[in-house]
């Protein structure tokens, strides 16, 4: 299946089985604004508590708070989002579309990348076990000129971007053809900055209204709540806060389904360490994260690091962490070294110390902060459309069927187990309810009786629920019931009493946790 059809299908699937919703549909939606529905929601929130606990519960030097949406707007200018936080736009003239140019680009870049890899797949099917890659790279032409333009676009861009030269971006667009994806022309504006952030106003009457701002990032609630948390919690360096909570942007560009949206959450986490520490702990942290990520069986070589080009001005070290989509490799996580910008910047907008009294070095002084942000969202995109397979299914008669399913990992499913009786009668559906009497404490259940049996497996195998348990005449006479797993599709009797250790052993989060 193409990844873009595929990518297509799973999007139906999210709407379909109840994970996402377009906001506002019976209003024909809202642009780029996504609601999450019953099993998305839980699906989410496992995520959350799954980077909750890796970073609060497993590290007894990071806290977590809970900042508010609304924030002085004074924050903003110092954070310099009033000033500086603008994506480069360009427009083309015959579509009337408008979009990134950074976007553009990278996106340039990213389908030179994919033919080098069609010719190195192409080299692999020819030459089998015998293939060397390296040499491959290093000698075939087709490749070394494809290199060539990366890296000679690489170059242009980084410096049309370190010196935030507008025109000379517009001219990497020119002078590499991009054409617009609607109209198919090159019929381009000149770049302008647009700022993000979305304003509202705060007061009891229009006329004493102050502006504010709906806050474009999570990380600045942390920053001016440093000296709190550190002095309530008696903290020592090195320490970090984390937080998840909602950001707000008003991309120009907001496409991709859930990849690029206007409202978004975040789980974000600042660690505070002493000056000329910050590179030593930026690597620790990007080992970690990384880790993390992999934890989650997707494969390893869907994953890679993409250091910045740029840096922003307050950075010394960034780095994304990239996932391999339907639609290439995108970033999910933020890794930064911000120095002492941040804090020193509200230090002075604010006429506060922001200043760590370092007992062991005697001396007050304003901490370097490493960050790792990722998108809750976008990691929610991330897991479902590496779990979205279709396949071709044996039947007993020797024919074939295709099944949906998600093969979403055990701790993260929104439905642990589905309990069902084989029919509507005979007491089979009263065993059903005191097996889910008895476990949903533990696990999110659900009952189902409607339809064949071999239909509610294609349906929970949708959802994504790792087990289901029937119940059948067999369990009145020895209290045992079939347990059927997900992805195997392997079916064995086990004593009801059997059930919550069985589970548990597989869908505990502590599982993804040891791993850490």
């Amino acid at each position: 299946m193409a990844q873009e059809d595929n990518f297509k299908k799973f999007v139906s699937h999210c709407k379909e089985y109840g994970y996402i919703f377009p906001s506002s549909e019976i209003y024909d939606g809202l642009s780029a604004v996504y609601d999450y529905g019953q099993y998305g929601v839980e699906l989410k929130n496992n995520i959350k508590k799954y980077w909750w606990d890796s970073m609060v519960l497993l590290n007894s030097n990071i806290v977590g708070i809970d900042a508010a949406i609304f924030m002085h707007p004074t924050t903003w200018k110092a954070s310099g989002h009033v000033d500086a936080f603008n994506d480069p736009l360009i427009d083309n003239k015959d579509s009337k579309k408008r979009y990134r140019a950074d976007v553009l680009i990278e996106e340039h870049i990213a389908k030179i990348e994919e033919k080098i890899n069609r010719e190195i797949e192409k080299a692999k099917a020819r030459f089998g076990a015998t293939f060397d890659e390296k040499k491959f790279r290093e000698t075939n032409q087709r490749i070394l000129d494809c290199q060539l333009k990366i890296d000679d676009v690489n170059g242009k861009f980084a410096e049309a971007l370190n010196n935030s030269d507008l025109q000379a971006i517009r001219q990497i667009i020119v002078d590499n053809e991009i054409v617009c994806p609607i109209s198919g022309t090159r019929n381009w504006t000149d770049v302008r900055q647009f700022n993000l952030m979305f304003s509202t106003e705060m007061g009891s009457t229009s006329e004493g209204a102050s502006k504010v701002y709906l806050r474009p990032e999570t990380a600045q609630g942390i920053f001016v709540n440093f000296l709190n948390v550190q002095k309530t919690g008696r903290m020592k360096l090195p320490f970090g806060i984390a937080q998840i909570g909602k950001a707000f942007r008003n991309e120009i560009v907001a496409r991709q389904f859930i990849f690029r949206m206007r409202e978004f959450e975040q789980m974000e986490m600042q660690f505070f360490v002493r000056p000329g520490t910050e590179l030593d702990w930026f690597r620790e942290w990007k080992h970690k994260r990384m880790k993390w990520h992999q934890s989650l069986g997707f494969g390893s070589d869907n994953y890679r690091f993409h250091d910045h080009v740029k840096l922003a001005h307050y950075a010394n070290a960034a780095t994304d962490i990239e996932y391999k989509f339907p639609f290439g490799f995108k970033e999910v996580e933020g890794i930064h070294s911000r120095t002492d910008y941040d804090l020193k910047q509200h230090q002075e907008y604010s006429g506060k110390k922001m200043q760590y009294f370092d007992p062991e070095k005697g001396e007050s002084y304003v901490p370097y902060v490493i960050e790792t942000s990722i998108g809750v969202d976008r990691m929610f995109l991330q897991v479902i459309s590496a779990s979205y397979a279709e396949e071709e299914v044996k039947k007993e008669d020797g024919t074939s069927d295709m099944r949906t399913v998600l093969r979403l990992p055990e701790c993260l499913a929104p439905v642990k187990l589905a309990v069902m009786p084989l029919v509507r009668k005979d007491g089979l559906p009263e065993i059903a309810e005191n097996i889910i009497r008895d476990l949903r404490f533990d696990f999110n259940c659900q009952y189902d009786d409607k339809d064949s049996i071999g239909k509610r497996y294609r349906r929970q195998d949708a959802i994504g629920t790792p087990f289901c348990i029937t119940i059948d005449h067999q369990t009145l006479e020895d209290d045992s019931v079939t347990i059927r797993r997900r992805d195997s599709m392997i079916q064995e009797r086990v004593k009801t009493g059997q059930l919550k250790d069985i589970i548990s052993e597989k869908v505990s989060i502590r599982n993804l946790l040891k791993r850490l």
